[in-house]
C-alpha cells in the first residue's frame, strides 16, 4: 500500500485511457523522440555482476518519473546491482518508449498506464508486464481566470490535452461525457473544443490565446500557472482515495524471464529510492530538479518546480484498481475496444520486496499473472 497521503504530500513536498493503437502517449509525454541522457550510472566498486552485463533504463525528463530521475542521479539503483551497469535513455513520449522496449533497446521503462494498456493489449499480452508503481497525482485543469471562472464555463471553449487518446485527453473527455456535453473523440469537436497540443508548445499556445485552458500533467500545469493560468480542478479529487497512477514501471517479458536477478535488484533500487524521497522530500526535490538540469540544460525555477512537486505522490503500488478504471474510460470514448488486461502485472518480484522490508503487499486487482 501507498504511504498515508498526508505522509506523502510532506515527503514529496513534490498521468488511461488508451488512444488507437497508434497513438498512445504517456500521461506526460513531451513528444516523440529518444535522446541518450549521456548520464550512464558507474558500476559499483567491487560489485558483484548479475546475470546480465548491463540493463538498459528508459524514462521521461519530467517530475513525474522522480523515482527514476533520483534513483538514477543518487545511484540508488546502481547501487542494488553491483557490477552490472546501468544505461539509461530518457524519451519524450510513450509510443517511443514502447517501441524501445520492442526492439531491445530498453529492458525496463518507467511510463505512463495508457502506452502501458495499450501495448500490452497490441501483443495479445506478450510485450510487457507492469512490475510496479511509482507516482500517482500530478494533473490539473488549468484555465485562463478572465474566461473561465466555474467548471460550467468550460462549454464552448477550448481546453488543451497533450495528445489524442493519451492518459489526460480520455480522462478529460470522460469528464466532459459526466458533465452531459458531447465531443467526438476523434477530432476533439463539439460542447467543448478539446485541442490536442503538445506540452512543450502549450504554454506559448496559452499565451497567445489559442487556448483558454488545459487538462495537463506537471509540470505543464504549474508552467501555465506562472503564465497567469488558474488551478480549476485538481484530478485527484475526482478519484477514491485522491489516488491514480501515472507512472508505472515496466518490463520486457522476455528480460524478465532470462534475467529476474537484474530486474529484482532494479526494483529494490526503486523501493529503496522512493524510501528516500518520503524521507528527504527537499533533498529529493533538488536531485530531481539537478536530474532535469542535466537533461534539458536547464532546471525548473522555484515557482513551477515547488508546486508540481507537491501535487505528485510517490509511491510502489501500482495502484491497480485505478489503472482498470482508465481502461474502462477509454473504452467508453471509443478509442479503444474493450481490452484483456489479464496478466499485464507481475508483483511477485516487487511483494517479495517489500515483505522482506515488513512493508504491505501491493494488489494486481485480480490482472497479474497467474
Amino acid at each position: 500500500m501507498p504511504a498515508p497521503r498526508s505522509t506523502v504530500r510532506r515527503s514529496i513536498a513534490a498521468v488511461a485511457a488508451l488512444p488507437l493503437l497508434a497513438l498512445a502517449a504517456t500521461a506526460c509525454g513531451y513528444g516523440s523522440d529518444a535522446k541518450d541522457d549521456d548520464a550512464k550510472a558507474n558500476v559499483s566498486a567491487g560489485g558483484k555482476k548479475l546475470s546480465a552485463d548491463t540493463v538498459k533504463i528508459g524514462y521521461f525528463p519530467n517530475l513525474t518519473h522522480a523515482t527514476a530521475l533520483v534513483g538514477i542521479q543518487e545511484g540508488t539503483i546502481q547501487k542494488e546491482l553491483g557490477g552490472t551497469k546501468v544505461e539509461s535513455t530518457t524519451f519524450n513520449a510513450g509510443p517511443s518508449e514502447i517501441e524501445a522496449l520492442n526492439a531491445g533497446s530498453i529492458d525496463i521503462g518507467f511510463i505512463g498506464p495508457s502506452p502501458s494498456i495499450n501495448a500490452y493489449t497490441k501483443s495479445q499480452g506478450k510485450g510487457l508486464r507492469i512490475i510496479s508503481g511509482s507516482a500517482s497525482g500530478g494533473v490539473k485543469l488549468v484555465v485562463n481566470p478572465d474566461k473561465i471562472k466555474t467548471l460550467d464555463d468550460l462549454k464552448g471553449k477550448k481546453i488543451a490535452t497533450p495528445q489524442l487518446g493519451n492518459t489526460q485527453d480520455v480522462a478529460f473527455l470522460n469528464w466532459i461525457s459526466e458533465k452531459g456535453w458531447k465531443v467526438d473523440a476523434q477530432s476533439g469537436k463539439g460542447d467543448v473544443s478539446v485541442v490536442r497540443s503538445d506540452n512543450k508548445v502549450t504554454p506559448d499556445a496559452y499565451k497567445s490565446g489559442d487556448l483558454d485552458g488545459a487538462w495537463v500533467p506537471e509540470p505543464t500545469a504549474s508552467k501555465l500557472v506562472s503564465e497567469g493560468a488558474k488551478v480549476l480542478l485538481d484530478e485527484t479529487d475526482l478519484w477514491p482515495d485522491k489516488k491514480f497512477v501515472i507512472t508505472n514501471i515496466i518490463v520486457s517479458q522476455k528480460f524478465l524471464e532470462e534475467h529476474p536477478d537484474v530486474v529484482e535488484a532494479v526494483l529494490k533500487g526503486s523501493v529503496s529510492t522512493n524510501k528516500w524521497i518520503n524521507a528527504n522530500p527537499e533533498e529529493a526535490k533538488t536531485s530531481a530538479n539537478k536530474a532535469l538540469e542535466a537533461l534539458s540544460g536547464k532546471p525548473l525555477p522555484k515557482e513551477i518546480l515547488d508546486p508540481a512537486w507537491e501535487s505528485i505522490e510517490i509511491t510502489d503500488d501500482p495502484l491497480a484498481e485505478t489503472l482498470k478504471t482508465q481502461a474502462g474510460y477509454s473504452v467508453k470514448s471509443g478509442l479503444l475496444k474493450d481490452p484483456n488486461l489479464q496478466g499485464i502485472y507481475d508483483l511477485g518480484p516487487l511483494n517479495k520486496i517489500l515483505k522482506a522490508e515488513g512493508q504491505p503487499e501491493v494488489s494486481d486487482a485480480g490482472i497479474g499473472v497467474k
